[in-house]
């Protein structure tokens, strides 16, 4: 979900030049995929404006259903690096446009103050160097918290290449901050950005994860210590911009997520914006390849899974037709059935089907009773998926041994007693007999 602001729709009076600016640098920043975020803790004691305390921000959602946002945009899409991929590239040839410190901070102020944003996610081209951006993006979001007491959440993109000072201050005052690695290879960013390099972009994901905890041992110490970056930092990937396999991708992922303490790796599907020849010839994002890498990040984040464990060498590639955890489980036929009545927490998440609220439940309630299917479907497992997995009382073994991977596949996909699965699987019977 994304912003456009339209001229007969006008929030509060604004002269043509700003509203000129707001259309080019709202557009240019949506193919920033790094804003969707939640965890800020920054309170208003009663005296300013906003309150990023307790829910997400950026189009997302809250516990109790609230859908919030915040406005989105770019300082400025000029840019002195020349990145075939950005549609902000110094050759480009499109409308360029700049805002002032203070146009961003009355444009946040006046749309927070009409309930059109609950925050900012402010990014940036770079104009003139690294260093004089950046002390431009401190500029703006010290002045909403200093001077309008703005306790809204606000997102800062870093700019590689800055000065540690400058990354440190924009930590006291942003909630999250991010620096886009982009490219998932130091080769496709030498051949692509050959202006840029990995270690320009690792140096202040160190600097901020350093500063990160270094806040949270001061605040174990002293009562009142100022704020870092207390909603953590993200990165942003462009996937398909590239040849990097899919393992490749998620192994870069988790080591980022290891090593630099990531709140998360966004995936963003690679645009065709400009015609150079070093790049891709495709039509159209990869979106199902992007939704498969968020579903593979979640596994490694929340259901145990190792990247090695996910893909492999033989298998480098996410299987864009089923999700990964179902593609694990099919690869691995021998470790099922799981009796949900016995297994450990950990083996249930691997069960597909059954997501970690439900795995949570399944333990809680094996407790005092034995679990059936319909206690299952209850607790919110798809047993469309899970009832070859897994077993439990009253239900009968799942004969995972006599189907093959395929067969076990075509019938999740099209159901057992389809007129298309049955002719799937007369194919493969065909084609097993004729090998």
């Amino acid at each position: 979900m994304f912003f456009t602001f339209k001229a007969e729709k006008q929030p509060f009076p604004m002269n043509e030049r700003i509203q000129e600016k707001l259309s080019i640098l709202a557009d240019a920043a949506k193919y920033d995929a790094s804003c969707s975020s939640s965890g800020g803790k920054r309170k208003n004691e009663g005296k300013g404006l906003g309150n990023a305390e307790g829910m997400g921000i950026c189009h997302s959602y809250t516990e109790d259903g609230r859908c919030v946002s915040l406005l989105k945009i770019l300082l400025t899409n000029h840019c002195i690096f020349d990145c075939a991929y950005c549609v902000s590239r110094r050759s480009n040839d499109v409308k360029r446009a700049a805002f002032t410190v203070d146009e961003v901070v009355d444009l946040t102020i006046n749309f927070y103050r009409r309930n059109y944003i609950e925050g900012l996610f402010l990014s940036s081209g770079i104009f003139s160097s690294p260093d004089y951006t950046m002390e431009r993006l401190v500029r703006i979001v010290k002045k909403l918290r200093t001077e309008h007491q703005f306790n809204g959440y606000i997102h800062v993109k870093t700019i590689p290449g800055a000065s540690e000072e400058l990354i440190q201050e924009a930590g006291l005052y942003a909630d999250r901050l991010s620096v886009n690695i982009e490219l998932p290879s130091e080769l496709a960013l030498q051949t692509l950005a050959p202006e840029k390099n990995y270690a320009e972009i690792l140096t202040p994901m160190a600097q901020i994860r350093d500063g990160i905890i270094q806040n949270k041992e001061e605040k174990a110490l002293f009562k009142k210590v100022p704020a870092f970056a207390t909603a953590g930092q993200t990165t942003q990937l462009i996937v398909g911009a590239s040849g990097e396999t899919d393992l490749q991708i998620i192994k870069l992922s988790d080591s980022l997520y290891r090593g630099y303490g990531l709140k998360r790796v966004y995936y963003s599907g690679y645009v065709p914006v400009t015609d150079d020849a070093r790049l891709p010839q495709v039509t159209q994002p990869p979106v199902i390849r992007e939704h498969r890498l968020y579903q593979t990040d979640w596994l490694m984040r929340f259901y145990g899974f190792h990247a090695d464990e996910i893909l492999d060498p033989a298998h480098p590639h996410l299987d864009l037709e089923i999700d990964p955890k179902l593609a694990w489980a099919l690869r691995n036929r021998h470790v099922f059935p799981v009796d949900v009545n016995t297994a450990e927490f950990e083996m249930i998440l691997r069960i597909p089907g059954v997501g970690a609220r439900s795995a949570k439940r399944i333990v809680a309630a094996r407790r005092f009773a034995p679990l059936t299917l319909e206690t299952l479907h209850s607790f919110g497992v798809v047993l469309k998926r899970a009832k070859y997995f897994l077993t439990c009382r009253g239900a009968a073994r799942p004969a995972l041994g006599e189907l093959t991977e395929q067969q076990v596949r075509r019938q999740i996909l099209f159901g057992a007693g389809s007129v298309r699965s049955a002719l799937v699987t007369q194919q493969l019977d065909l084609f097993a007999q004729a090998s």
